[in-house]
């Protein structure tokens, strides 16, 4: 095995393989970064939709409730294919990346979107109840006396779940998005070596992960420390 990975390692490693594993790797990241951005955003808004109280934002509750009870435990890949499918269906036509993104969007949206209302409730009550009691608005009970104190409970967890959301990208290569994995897909059917395609794949989802995992580490880190404070 290693003589062959030897010997195919000059042809393996050529300006055009790499461009492709490049590009195949910034697809990989874009799809975890943009989706899980735009996640935080959306899961932040059902995370306070869920916070709310008044009778006539009882159907919002629930559908908030049902969206992300339901994706958080339907598999990303089922997600994905129902996305595909759902376009196909109605004839829009969407590229790969798209439906792919989409479907990242949706599973980290419900995600952390529970991550966020954990974070609001590590709030005790009292804080929640002198705002109400100084006339606060909702908008203004989170800027001024609840985000303040929940987004260093909030951070280490949406950044652990960033990292980890890397890998589950894989699964987008079932529909044939060109990510990593379908990356070593189309260059062990080149003929090259399967212990040098996905060993070389492997060491790129290290290059992603390992400084994020650390740059988490230390956000985690000095978050715990001014909290101590």
């Amino acid at each position: 095995m290693f003589a062959r990975i030897i010997e195919e390692a000059p042809t393996f490693f050529t300006y055009y393989n790499g461009l492709l594993l490049m590009e195949a790797m910034a697809a990989t990241f874009m799809l975890s970064a943009v989706g899980c951005v735009i996640g935080f955003g959306a899961g932040f808004f059902l995370a306070v939709a869920r916070r709310t109280t008044s009778l006539g934002l009882l159907p919002l509750r629930v559908s908030t409730f049902g969206f992300v009870e339901a994706f958080r435990r339907i598999p990303f890949l089922v997600t994905l294919m129902l996305v595909f499918f759902i376009f196909e269906i109605v004839k829009i036509d969407i590229s790969l990346f798209s439906v792919a993104l989409i479907s990242v969007c949706l599973i980290a949206t419900a995600f952390i979107a529970e991550i966020i209302r954990g974070g609001l409730e590590s709030v005790h009550q009292t804080q929640w109840d002198t705002a109400a009691a100084m006339n606060f608005s909702l908008a203004q009970t989170l800027i001024y006396v609840i985000m303040p104190q929940a987004w260093k409970i909030i951070l280490p967890p949406v950044f652990s779940f960033f990292i980890l959301f890397i890998k589950d990208t894989a699964l987008a290569s079932q529909i044939g998005v060109v990510e990593l994995t379908y990356a070593g897909k189309i260059l062990n059917n080149k003929g090259f070596s399967a212990a040098l395609v996905f060993g070389s794949i492997l060491v790129l989802y290290f290059v992603i992960s390992y400084p994020l995992a650390r740059f988490g580490v230390w956000m985690e880190s000095r978050l715990a420390s001014s909290r101590n404070r």
